[in-house]
This record gives structure tokens, C-alpha cells and sequence, in this order.
């Protein structure tokens, strides 16, 4: 994938939602691709559909728009046999496909006893590890605990697919800028928050910047305020603090999670002003000022979190802002 312009307006990205219906999944595809989203992005939650086989099954059923895994957790599967894994949609659908990898949620992880010992030492060797072993080379790795590993020569990609880390902690966003092609950025990713985020990734050349944002749009700026506001109610728990530093109102948004007795209540009273900046919520002139500011800052892609009930009928109104 290319890089969008320096200070441009980022490409646009849509999220394939966890749960979504089974017989909805290649339909919602196909119509993220008809509708002209740049980035189609699958996710693997615990419990949920794995990464790898929506990336195949939704390449499959379309054409032309990229496909991209977000994110797939380095503890949970072995270096080489993931690198065949990716190798094999990199040679099947190539120039579409991109992977994400990471730590994994912690809790998640820990709970199929695959939280390494040592996280930061294993996504540093495992983001190496990959590039490498998609190059063609030969991996040697006691991190890995790998020796002498390499993909056969006709199962090697003639272009391998760009690997990402999907981090936040500023020790792993400075791994992502040193290993990987690129980072993903969980949500709200806001401009204050990415530029943060490139301060602490301090690539040395070209590095792409994905960020996931929730997304409601429509005619009415309230109504879709309204929509954006309950996928907004996990908002300044522990693990998203790195996010919310950089803001502004950051102190008074962790006090009014203090006192919230639950998510809803926190999320109902939210206000507008703050559900403007943590979301891309709004008119489509209005989201698209809101990605403008998220290129500036130097996102590259933004992917938007569906929030209508039907995801796959709700594509239509994302897509105004293309």
C-alpha cells in the first residue's frame, strides 16, 4: 500500500465488525468495495472469527480493495507458521493484503496461557522474525526459539506484504518505528494523539500510520452524536490513557469516569464537545474536516468503526464521506 501525502487526507478504511452475521460477512465486503472504502479491516478478538480466515475468505469474494489484518496477537501463534499463513494470501491475492500484529489484550491472552515472560523482547523479534522469513531469508532466533526456519523459494511472495504493529506503550511504538512498516492505532485517534504516537514511533523512513476511529454519519450532526455516543463508553479506562494524555480536557474526562457509576452513564454524559473530538461523528463535511485533521497530523489510514444497528446497511451512509 502507498502512503497517502504528506498533511493529505488520509485513506479511508472500514472495520468488518466482530460479531456481524455469519451470511452478512462477504456481502458487507463486497459492498465496502463497491461503495469505494480504500481498506477493508478484520479483526481477531478472542472468541470471536479468526483473522486469518476472514482475510481469505473476504480477498476471495472481491477484487480489488485491500485487506488488511488488525491485529493478530504474536504470542498466540509460531512465527514460521504464521509467516506461512501470510505468505500464502500475499501470494494469492498480492498487492492486497496487509497484517497486523501485537501484544494481545493481556487478560486475553493470559487466560489460553500465551502471555509471554517477556512481551516487548517477543513483538520485537517476532515483527523482525516475519519480515524476514516473507523476504525469503533463513531465521535463527532464540527469542523465537527458531533455528534454522525459512520459507520454501515457490512459497515465498515476489512482494511481500507490509507487517504493522498494532501497539500504544512508547517502548512498542518505538519497536514499530524500528521493525515494522508501519502502526496501528487502536481508538480514538485523535490528531493529538497521532502525533504523539510519531513522536514515539521516530521512524527512520517512510512508515505507515493506521487508525481506528468509532464513526456515525448523517444530515443531522446531533443524530449522529447520538449514535457515536455508546460505542464511546469504555473511553478512559487504564489501558486507553496513552490516547487521552495529549488532550486537552484529558483531566476532566478522567473525572467524570471517576464518578460515572456505569459505562452508560459515563457515555450519556459526555458532551457534544468531547464526543466531536473522540469520534468521527458528525455531517460528511464535517467528518471529512474531522479526517483532514487526521491526515495533517500524519495518519495515513483511517479506519471507521461501524456504530449503525445493521453495519452492512449502515456502509452506505460511511461511504458519504469518500
Amino acid at each position: 500500500m502507498s502512503l497517502a501525502p504528506a498533511g493529505g487526507l488520509p485513506t479511508v478504511g472500514v472495520l468488518l465488525p466482530r460479531d456481524l452475521a455469519a451470511d452478512a460477512v462477504l456481502p458487507y465486503a463486497r459492498r465496502a468495495e463497491e461503495l469505494g472504502f480504500g481498506e477493508l479491516w478484520v479483526v481477531e478478538d478472542l472468541g470471536f472469527r479468526g483473522g486469518v480466515a476472514q482475510a481469505a475468505a473476504v480477498l476471495a469474494a472481491t477484487s480489488r480493495i485491500h485487506v488488511a489484518v488488525g491485529i493478530l496477537p504474536a504470542a498466540a501463534r509460531n512465527v514460521a507458521y504464521a509467516a506461512m499463513e501470510v505468505a500464502t494470501l500475499a501470494q494469492l491475492f498480492p498487492g492486497r493484503v496487509t497484517v497486523g500484529v501485537g501484544h494481545g489484550m493481556p487478560d486475553w491472552m493470559r487466560s489460553v496461557g500465551a502471555w509471554p515472560q517477556r512481551p516487548l523482547a517477543l513483538l520485537r523479534a517476532y515483527a523482525r522474525g516475519l519480515g524476514i522469513l516473507l523476504g525469503g531469508g533463513r531465521l535463527d532466533d532464540d527469542e523465537l526459539g527458531l533455528s534454522g526456519v525459512r520459507l520454501e523459494p515457490s512459497s515465498v511472495p515476489d512482494v511481500p506484504p507490509d507487517v504493522l504493529l498494532g501497539v500504544r506503550g512508547p517502548r512498542s511504538l518505538a519497536v514499530a518505528g524500528r521493525f515494522a512498516h508501519g502502526t496501528v492505532l487502536a481508538e480514538p485517534t485523535t490528531p493529538e494523539y497521532v502525533r504523539a504516537a510519531l513522536d514515539q514511533i521516530a521512524a527512520r523512513g517512510p512508515h505507515r500510520l493506521v487508525g481506528y476511529d468509532v464513526a456515525a454519519v448523517h444530515d443531522d450532526e446531533a443524530t449522529a452524536l447520538a449514535a457515536a455516543r455508546p460505542a464511546l463508553a469504555w473511553i478512559g479506562e487504564p489501558d486507553w490513557a496513552p490516547h487521552l494524555a495529549p488532550l486537552p480536557f484529558a483531566d476532566e474526562l478522567a473525572e467524570l469516569r471517576a464518578r460515572s457509576a456505569t459505562r452508560e452513564d459515563f457515555a450519556r454524559d459526555l458532551p457534544d464537545a468531547w464526543v466531536r473530538r473522540l469520534a468521527l461523528a458528525g455531517t460528511p463535511a464535517q467528518v471529512r474536516e474531522q479526517l483532514a485533521a487526521r491526515g495533517a497530523a500524519g495518519l495515513t489510514t483511517s479506519v471507521l468503526l461501524p456504530t449503525a444497528a445493521d453495519p452492512l446497511a449502515g456502509l452506505a451512509d460511511l461511504a458519504r464521506v469518500l
